[in-house]
This record gives structure tokens, sequence and C-alpha cells, in this order.
């Protein structure tokens, strides 16, 4: 049900700062640090620098160095800016040192690094800005700062686009500075604000509580397998399908613009909406657009699948989150990280799989994506009984 919206912070307004911190924040480790391999890896092996199989170890890497991350991220719940701070910094640091790695075993190093940096900034930022705003009272503004991670997928998928003829290498080096600019800037943001335990606890309502803990764990994991074939193959795809970078480039920003605006139209029209129900309609329409493009490979279905799945991962990324807090308002930090730990090991069983199925005669990708449909579209189900 459409309630009144809620306008977006003014300069004014004392939830600005958390906002802006949280929104550049996960444009900086979700953008860069986890999504930016996904357009620069077919320019990388265009560039020679780079081979298929060494590709997928690398993304590999870093699903596993998310995973790790996430279940390390509680370390910092007495204090969340830290951990924010220090995950900025070694996306930063990892993304620049890309630009100079030739040896495979280094770039699998650097990719897993920048996995564990990325999870420690997503859990701390989502826990550290969500307690500020709940100081402010203006809790129903949290949303905002999950457009970031769209901004941040567009950004790096632009860069990557216009700068498709350049080396891929370059592009390493500008996505590191801009990195380096955006850390520098959460650091400034973040300075004299209160920490996670001075926010005052917040009341649970009924039905965000209902289902437990470990149903949200499941949920938020079964949606990490279910839109990770879309989220690392698009580019592939749309590559397979031609050649020339600045038409297979699009799928990448056009995936991240769907994100952020969103999110966006979540944060201004929906703010007090179920976030079951929310998640649930997400979770729905990611199902068909990772479905799409295995039944019809075409240029328009990757388009398609770009916008769906786009359009919806970061809704449900938001809306799970949130329900963390709700569910754990006095410090739902470790909540967030068994969350999180959860979709990384979702979104390392989907790769698993496709290689799994690779070579037994049928189509890895297609049933790794009719798998990814159905549980998508199961915990969809529960979601919306139990909203």
């Amino acid at each position: 049900m459409i309630r009144d919206p809620t306008p977006a912070p003014s300069p004014a307004d004392p939830a600005l700062r958390p906002v802006v911190a949280g929104l550049v924040a996960l444009a900086v480790a979700m953008g860069i640090g986890r999504f930016a391999f996904t357009p620069l890896m077919p320019l990388m092996i265009r560039d020679g620098s780079l081979d298929a199989a060494t590709g997928a170890e690398w993304a590999a890497a870093n699903y596993v160095g998310y995973l790790v991350g996430a279940l390390t991220a509680a370390w910092f719940s007495d204090d969340p800016r830290r951990g924010l701070r220090l995950g900025l910094a070694g996306v930063a640091g990892t993304t620049l040192a890309m630009a100079g790695t030739g040896n495979p075993l280094l770039g699998a190093g650097l990719r897993a690094a920048a996995g564990v940096f990325s999870a420690w900034a997503l859990v701390c930022a989502s826990g550290w800005c969500l307690a500020e705003l709940a100081r402010h009272r203006a809790e129903a503004r949290g949303a905002w700062i999950y457009t970031g991670v769209g901004l941040g997928i567009a950004l790096a998928g632009i860069l990557a686009w216009l700068g498709g003829r350049q080396p891929a290498d370059r592009l390493w080096l500008e996505l590191g500075l801009i990195a380096a600019t955006g850390a520098w800037l959460v650091w400034g943001f973040s300075r004299g604000a209160s920490g996670a335990g001075d926010a005052p606890p917040a009341a649970a309502a009924p039905a965000e509580r209902r289902g437990g803990q470990a149903a949200l764990v499941i949920c938020y994991g079964a949606f990490g397998f279910g839109y990770i074939v879309p989220a690392t193959f698009l580019p592939a795809m749309a590559r397979a399908l031609t050649p020339d970078p600045l038409v297979f480039g699009l799928a990448w920003p056009l995936f991240g613009l769907a994100a952020a605006l969103s999110v966006a139209g979540v944060a201004r029209w929906l703010p007090r909406a179920p976030r079951r129900r929310v998640w649930a309609v997400a979770q729905g329409v990611m199902a068909l657009g990772t479905a799409l493009p295995l039944i019809v490979p075409s240029l328009w279905t990757v388009a398609a699948s770009a916008l769906l799945v786009g359009g919806t991962f970061m809704v449900a990324t938001m809306a799970g989150l949130q329900l963390a807090r709700a569910t754990h308002p006095a410090d739902p930090t470790p909540l967030i990280a068994r969350m999180t730990a959860a979709f990384a090991a979702g979104q390392i069983a989907g790769p698993l799989m496709v290689r799994a199925l690779d070579g037994s005669g049928g189509d890895a990708l297609a049933w790794t994506g009719a798998a990814a449909t159905v549980v998508l579209l199961g915990t969809a189900a529960w979601l919306w009984r139990e909203a």
C-alpha cells in the first residue's frame, strides 16, 4: 500500500550526513569493490591480460572474500564506523593495485581482499547509518543510502563503456582514484557523529518480528543464489551476441541505473510499506529477469534482464537489511553480518553449479538459471505470505 511520500533529505536536515555517507560508502564498496570486475572482465580478456578461466577464478575469489568479510564483520559491532573506514580504504587500495597486476595469483588475492573489504563496508555502513538515522528519528530515510550501490555500478559501467577502447589497466586506475576520493568523503562525513551505541533502541513492529532471524537469513541466502547468474554473466552474454564494446558495454550501466532508480522510487513512495512485501515483489520480478535471457537469448532480453534484475536486487537488499534493523534494533550488525554471509554463500553456489553442470550434455547456465528462478519464486511466495 502506498503511504505518504517521504522526500529526500534537505541540506538543513540532520539526517543528511548519514544518508550521504552511506550512499557514497555503498557506491564505493559495492559498485567498485564488488562489481567493477563484471564490466572490466570482457575488456581484460580483449586486452589479453586475462582469459575466461582465470576470470572465473578471480570472480570466485571475490565471492569467497565477501563471505569471509561477512563472517568477520561482527568484529566491528561495537564501532561500525571503524569497520566502514577500514573497508573503504581497503577497497580503494585493492582497486588501485589491480591496475598493475599481471600475475594470476596476485590478481586472485586482490579480488579476494576486495571482497572482504566490501563486505565490511556494506555491513558496517548499514549498521552505523541506520542507527544514526534512528537517533534523528528518520528511520524511513534509510532506504536512500541503498541507491548508492546502483549509482556505483552505473558509474563503473559507464566508465567501462565510454572508455571501452582504453586499456583495462587504465580503467582500474581511474576507478581506484574514484574509490579513494569516496573513502575520503565518507571519513569526513562520519567524523564527530555518534557511534551505533548512542542510538536509542527502536521498537520493532510486530509484523517485522514474525518468521524469526533464521528465516531472514535463509531468504537472504536464497536471494544471493538467485540473482548471481545475471549479475555475473550479463556482460558476457551481451558480448557473445555482439563484439562491439559500445553495444555490449551498455548492459552493466543499465543494470546499475535500474538499481539506483528503483531504490529511489521505493524510498520516495513506499517508505513505510511492509518490508517483507516489498522484498517478495522484488524477488518475483527478479525471477522473471533471471529466466528471460536464458529462454530467449537476444540483445533485447539481455537488456530487459539488466532492467528487471538491476531494478530489484537492491530493493531486496534494502528491504532485507531494514528488516534486520527492525528485528534487532539495539545491535543489528551481527544479524546483518549473518544475512550477508548467507548471501555470499548463495552467490558462491551459483557459479559452482554452473561449473559442476558444465560438460554434462546440457546448458549449464540455463539449468542454473532455472534453479535460481524456482528458488526466487519460492522464497518470494513465503515472504508474501508472512507479510
